[in-house]
């Protein structure tokens, strides 16, 4: 790897390995590349900063893409009370800025993506993946109701059918069916990965700029346009969200995690 600039205290590092291509590696790998405040943030300036670049490539270190939100070190209740501001601000902002970002982006999942970390590779335009990794979206394990712009957009990439399965069973599924699904665009081989990644970035980077930035906004806003909500809708479904942030049962999901125990779930 060239030399990378460190963010976030060396969670996230930004290189060029191209003269055209960014690219941005998680790299916190004892916590399983989990994603805080800080990085995220760091990835709003990572992608303002690449004005330069073509393609933006997305990958992690070691076995983990990412793991999700890092709550292991918030106590529980602090957690379920700030959740909205210590997670879903910060994440939205992070998504907003690789949605935003005009050329294409690539995610090289490395190892497995979970939770907010699957969410962050399927912001990206396209998805590379590693043989033998996982994929999956725990948010019932939690208590937690998902945001509503984060379940579309995986209405987009699987369907209803799927995405129910996704999020109603909180499993997570081998990287060959996330294929057969559409979560990811290729699977090749642990070693392949990196070099097949920077192939793709390389060759997206090296298309016409206009033509990029066109087709990318049109797909985006034609996606967004077939999924549009009423504003009385969408008012409903951001309550919805706050109301589980405040519930008894999300508490209970989030410190039953962090002892790693089954939750006692009380439907309140």
């Amino acid at each position: 790897m060239p030399e990378a600039t460190q963010l976030a205290n060396g969670k996230l590092l930004v290189d060029w390995p191209t003269a055209s291509v960014v690219r941005l590696t998680i790299n916190n790998p004892a916590k399983r590349n989990a994603l805080d405040h800080e990085m995220l943030d760091a990835i709003v300036t990572a992608v303002a900063n690449a004005t330069d670049a073509r393609c933006l490539l997305i990958t992690g270190t070691q076995t983990t893409f990412s793991g999700g939100y890092d709550i292991t070190d918030i106590p529980s209740d602090v957690f379920a009370e700030n959740a909205e501001r210590l997670v879903a601000h910060p994440f939205a902002a992070a998504l907003q800025a690789l949605d935003s970002f005009p050329y294409p982006t690539v995610a090289a999942l490395n190892g497995h993506a979970i939770g907010g970390g699957l969410e962050l590779a399927l912001t990206c335009d396209l998805r590379l993946a590693a043989a033998n990794i996982k994929v999956g979206m725990p948010p019932a394990k939690l208590g937690l109701v998902y945001s509503h712009n984060g379940i579309a957009r995986f209405i987009d990439a699987v369907g209803v059918p799927r995405t129910r399965e996704l999020f109603l069973l909180g499993r997570s599924i081998p990287i060959d069916e996330a294929l057969v699904w559409g979560l990811v665009n290729g699977v090749v081989t642990d070693h392949e990965l990196a070099g097949t990644a920077l192939d793709w970035a390389s060759e997206l980077a090296a298309n016409a700029p206009l033509a990029l930035s066109g087709n990318k906004r049109v797909i985006g806003e034609v996606a967004a346009a077939a999924r549009r909500l009423s504003p009385d809708v969408e008012r409903e479904l951001i309550a919805l969200r706050e109301e589980c942030f405040a519930s008894q049962d999300f508490r209970e999901g989030v410190q039953a995690f962090a002892e790693k125990r089954p939750p006692r779930w009380q439907g309140r």
